[in-house]
């Protein structure tokens, strides 16, 4: 008992199974967990031995570590299942939903974000990161809409990791976005600083953190790659893009700069460490080797890049060269849903499907690039495992009724082979965001205010 707390403000116990994936990927039957002040303060197994302010019986439910989302773009919901790009690759499907992109300001960057984040909530996910590239020249400007999609996080209560997204290339100089999303590249530079500066907590459990986040090499200059590199190892935060998501990007790095993606991102200073890139899909052994060898980070997107027809990332064989991978659900406009569980369903279903039925990735490895890859790509050591010590980031899933029946026989791999629909409870930060399947605050205003913004945009 030694290491123990006498007593503690919350213990669930009798869970059916507590998953710690921790490096010994210990699972815990019969088990309990204590939190104080936002952490993790023991856990073990039987009756928890100390006293507690508030005691929850864990009977039928599975808990493990806070679902963590390493890509996607809030304002996105806008334009879900949007009829005129449901049949579209990503070219044609851009083009079909900027002119609504570019209408958006303060307030629909808090609405959908509301949305966005509710349901990632829903679905268990505790850390969402987001890439908010669209800052049209009637809106307030980005530090504004930035701080309303921070205001929405705190609202709802998950742990957040926004970016300070940008295109500055715009379609007259061979970009594709529409002139209302394209900015002035100093004034990027300078929004980036300030963005940090006001919003960024880089202290042990914090709940904002700052990424700098140029869409991606066929939209933003060679100078605002560059510079915002520099600006980001300068203010020690990091960095996030799209690359190597189409065949497109490959065609059009070859005739312009003679290289692939990947290998132009490190010519531009963009790999390393504080680095995690979103899709990599179209990747060869040498891009792989590149990840492996600076330790950037992938966010792999399985439903959108089936969605979109952009194909399969070789996520199996960035595992093997022991590239830190993780999961993103991407926009809810190539996506059409924010669920977690059900992206980290798919990776698995998807790589044995693009294996070749060669080989299988395991449920509990779909998991684990869920949390812990997730946690490792936004370089985070205080969550993605259940330890003393850890933040209490939780997810706790329900097995019951007939959906659930037999699953029994192993009720950890049954959240990725049978899924529930939605997480029980989830906690962030020691506090629960979701109880019995609902948000904590109230669903309505957000789907009434959503469903407004809708109609005004698309009036």
């Amino acid at each position: 008992m030694r290491g123990i707390p006498l007593s503690s403000a919350l213990v669930v116990e009798h869970l059916d199974v507590l998953v710690t994936m921790d490096e010994s990927r210990r699972e815990i039957s019969d088990a309990w967990i204590a939190v104080e002040d936002g952490a993790i303060t023991g856990l073990g197994t039987g009756t928890a031995c100390l006293g507690a302010e508030r005691r929850i019986d864990g009977r039928g439910l599975v808990a493990m570590p806070g679902l963590i989302n390493t890509h996607h773009h809030f304002f996105q919901t806008l334009t879900r299942v949007l009829p005129a790009a449901q049949g579209l690759g990503i070219l044609e499907w851009l083009a079909a939903n900027y002119a609504f992109w570019a209408r958006i300001d303060e307030e629909a960057v808090h609405t959908t974000a509301c949305v966005a984040i509710g349901e990632l909530l829903l679905s268990g996910c505790t850390t969402s990161s987001d890439h908010l590239y669209a800052y049209p020249k009637a809106s307030g400007g980005a530090i504004a809409m930035l701080e309303a999609e921070i205001a929405a996080a705190a609202e709802l209560g998950i742990r957040f990791h926004p970016t300070r997204g940008a295109i500055d290339v715009s379609l007259e100089a061979g970009g594709s976005p529409p002139p209302e999303l394209v900015e002035d590249t100093d004034s990027v530079l300078e929004s980036m600083e300030e963005a940090v500066l006001k919003f960024n907590d880089p202290s042990p459990g914090s709940m904002v953190r700052i990424g700098l986040a140029p869409c991606s090499l066929t939209i933003c200059s060679e100078r605002l790659m560059i510079e915002s590199g520099d600006l980001a190892r300068r203010l020690g935060v990091t960095r996030h893009t799209h690359v190597a998501e189409v065949v497109e990007e490959e065609d059009y790095c070859a005739e312009v700069y003679g290289q692939r993606p990947v290998e132009r991102l490190s010519e531009l200073g963009w790999l390393g460490e504080d680095v995690w890139l979103a899709h990599v899909v179209h990747a060869d052994t040498s891009d792989i080797n590149r990840l492996a060898t600076t330790g950037t980070a992938v966010s792999h997107c399985p439903t959108s890049n089936m969605r979109l027809g952009s194909g399969a990332a070789p996520i199996l064989e960035m595992c093997d060269a022991n590239v830190t991978v993780a999961l993103g659900v991407d926009g809810s406009a190539s996506n059409d849903s924010g669920n977690m569980l059900a992206e980290a369903r798919q990776a698995m279903l998807l790589s044995r499907v693009s294996a070749g039925g060669n080989r299988l990735m395991a449920p509990r490895h779909a998991l684990r690039l869920a949390t812990v890859g997730g946690a490792a790509a936004l370089k985070r050591d205080d969550i993605g495992v259940l330890a003393t010590g850890r933040r209490a980031d939780i997810a706790f899933y329900s097995l019951q009724g007939v959906a659930a029946a037999g699953t029994e026989h192993d009720p950890v791999a049954a959240l990725i082979l049978a899924p529930p629909a939605a997480a029980a409870h989830v906690m962030v930060d020691g506090r629960f965001a979701v109880w019995n399947g609902h948000l904590t605050v109230d669903e309505e205003p957000i789907v009434r205010a959503h469903r407004d913004l809708v109609r005004r945009i698309l009036r």
